[in-house]
Formats: C-alpha cells, structure tokens, sequence
C-alpha cells in the first residue's frame, strides 16, 4: 500500500506520520509539503520526517499526475490552515484549499488511487444556534478557510463510486501538542498564556461555543479513514470529527486551563465584538462508524501535556502572538525576506533543489 500524505510538516502532520507508520508498518508513506513551516520543530526527539519512505517538496498548486503514480491512497492535509491567513490571503485561500484539493481528488482517481481522505473543519457550522449540528445541518461559513472547506466537499462526493472512496473529516479544532507546535489555536493559546505570564487574554467575550480535539486523535480519526470500506459510511462520506463530551464555550476553555495551572487568572473582553464563529457539534455518526477509533485524550491531559511540553522547551515568551508559533507570522516573514512571493510561491523552483529519498 502506497499512501501520500500532503502538507505533513504542518501542525497536524508529524501525529498523521507517526500514527500511519504504527498502523502500517509495510506501507510505503510519502510526504508532499511545501515547507513553509519545515524549521520550527518544537522539542521534537527526532526529525517527524524520518518515519516517512519518501518526503517531496513542492507546491499542490502545480502537483502533477505522474506525482499520484501509483498511489492507493491520499490523505490531503494541506491547506492554508486558519482564518488570520484566509481573511489575508482570500483568493490564495480558495485556489490552494479548494481549487487544488479538487485537482489532487481528480487526479488521484485518475491515476487510480482508491481512496481520498480530506482534512475537512467543523468551521464550515460558522454561526450555528439552535444545537449542536449534525452532518445534514445548514452550513454557514462565515471565513475564506470555512469556505473552502464547503466548497470542497461538494465537489469531492461527485467524484466517489464504486471504485474511488472519498471520506471528508469535519474536524473539530485543534489543540494539543506537536512536533510543529501552533499557538494560533484557543486552547493552546490560553496555555501558553499560563506558561509565560499566569494570564489568559480572551479576545472575546468568553460566550462562543468551540468543540475541541487533540491532534493526536485527529490522528487516530485518519488511520480510521484510510481503512474506511465504502460499506461504512458511504463511497462519499463526510463525517463530524471528535468527541461530544469536547463542546465547550470559550470561557469554559479557559476556566479549564485555570483549574490546571494554579495561579493563572483569566482577563475577558467584555467590550469585544461579538465572534459570529459560534457552534456546537453532535459527533454521533462518527462514534457509530468508527468506536474503535474514538478520542481518548481528556481536556485536563491536553493542557498539562502543552503545559509540560513548553516547559520542557524552556518557552518564555509573552509576546507569542507575535512569534514564529504563530503560521501567520511564520508566511509574514518569509515575505520579508523574499523567500516567498505575493503568490506565496517560493522564489526558487522547489523541484530543483528539494527532492529527498529517505532510506
């Protein structure tokens, strides 16, 4: 079985890595990244990509089908990744997330590969009152990355028959730790507030409603949805990731971390603009079609694992929301320095100088 693996040196990436290699031990795993977050390891005890049989670097915007030669299965992981970038970089946002994911599925199935699996975002509820949604709720992204994600979708279940499956994760948000560490996510962004200053600085008024889920299980959710027979689900199947016990308002996030690292205190908004980004999300289906793969991380263990791992890394910056932790900072800079064009393309052609076969 050949299986690759796109934007892996991302934040959810070195977990997905780890994760398969366990679960596949045979199979030959290929990475596809472009690299714009490749140094900012974060305490990792090896480099993610050694576990890979091959890591490529180039740009999904022009991956070809003689990149898919082969391949069984995809696991598209890559993507501009947050809204701070989507709402900059709007039309970037929808050609990398949407326009080449459909390209990637398309010629996936071409080249005869069986299985597509699509990192997809609970984000696309956007404002959602009257309780938690289920996969048949009305979406309503209010973000170019929630967006994305629903324009994608609709044109990847055309695409699965009899012979090519399609599972789209409707991913919960993300937290927890990683080999390539994100602070621009309110769970880890409150404990990192904790570290460094014994505060947590919400940006809104506490109220929005966000389901949570730990990297590693999102992880697990993906193992699961490379071994998805079409009788499971549905050749197209689109699926809310995580866990309903993980439905949370912001406030109650912080007040978790509080209860965790005593001596944090929570500084609120009161006067913030209301965050429309609002929903609760029932994961029943997900439960039902895959109980042996389940989230088993508990919200108490999340925080003290990011607690311990930035203490481990003797992380001591208070102005993280400015650092290097932060993905829009990190395509900020390699503007700045002309490592990256207006197109955020590199300004070298990758193909030539990249190209790595690991033994």
């Amino acid at each position: 079985m050949k299986i690759l693996i796109t934007g892996n040196m991302g934040y959810v990436g070195p977990g997905v890595v780890s994760q398969l290699r366990d679960a596949f031990p045979d199979a030959l795993l290929i990475g596809y990244d472009m690299a714009y977050f490749a140094a900012f390891l974060t305490n990792a005890s090896i480099l993610p990509e050694s576990r890979l049989d091959v890591q490529l670097f180039g740009d999904v915007r022009t991956i070809t089908v003689e990149d898919l030669a082969d391949i069984d299965i995809v696991v598209h992981l890559a993507a501009i990744s947050n809204d701070p970038m989507g709402n900059l970089y709007e039309d970037i946002t929808l050609d990398i997330n949407y326009k080449s994911s459909i390209k990637i599925a398309r010629m996936a199935k071409q080249a005869g590969a069986r299985s597509f699996v699509f990192a997809s975002s609970c984000s696309m509820y956007g404002a959602a009152d009257g309780g938690p949604k289920t996969e048949t709720s009305v979406l309503n992204p209010l973000t170019a990355y929630a967006r994305s994600k629903v324009l994608t979708e609709k044109e990847l279940e055309p695409l699965a028959d009899e012979n090519f499956t399609v599972t789209a994760l409707r991913f919960a948000t993300a937290c927890g730790m990683s080999d390539r560490l994100r602070l621009d996510l309110v769970l880890n962004d409150f404990v990192a507030g904790a570290v460094t200053s014994g505060y947590i600085n919400i940006l809104s008024d506490g109220s929005p409603w966000r389901p949570l889920i730990h990297v590693k299980d999102m992880a697990r959710a993906i193992e699961w949805a490379v071994s998805r027979a079409a009788t499971n689900g549905g050749r197209f199947l689109a699926v809310n990731v995580g866990s309903n016990e993980w439905n949370y308002q912001v406030h109650e996030i912080a007040d978790a971390v509080v209860a965790a690292i005593p001596g944090t205190t929570v500084r609120l908004n009161k006067d913030a603009v209301p965050d429309k980004r609002s929903y609760m999300v029932d994961f029943s289906l997900y439960k039902a079609l895959a109980p042996g793969h389940q989230p088993q991380y508990t919200l108490n263990q999340s925080i003290l694992e990011l607690a311990n791992g930035l203490v481990a890394m003797n992380f001591k910056n208070n102005d993280f929301r400015n650092s290097f932790f932060m993905r829009l900072e990190v395509l900020s800079s390699l503007k700045q320095n002309n490592f990256i064009n207006a197109n955020l393309e590199w300004n070298y052609k990758t193909s030539e100088i990249f190209s790595t076969e690991l033994d």
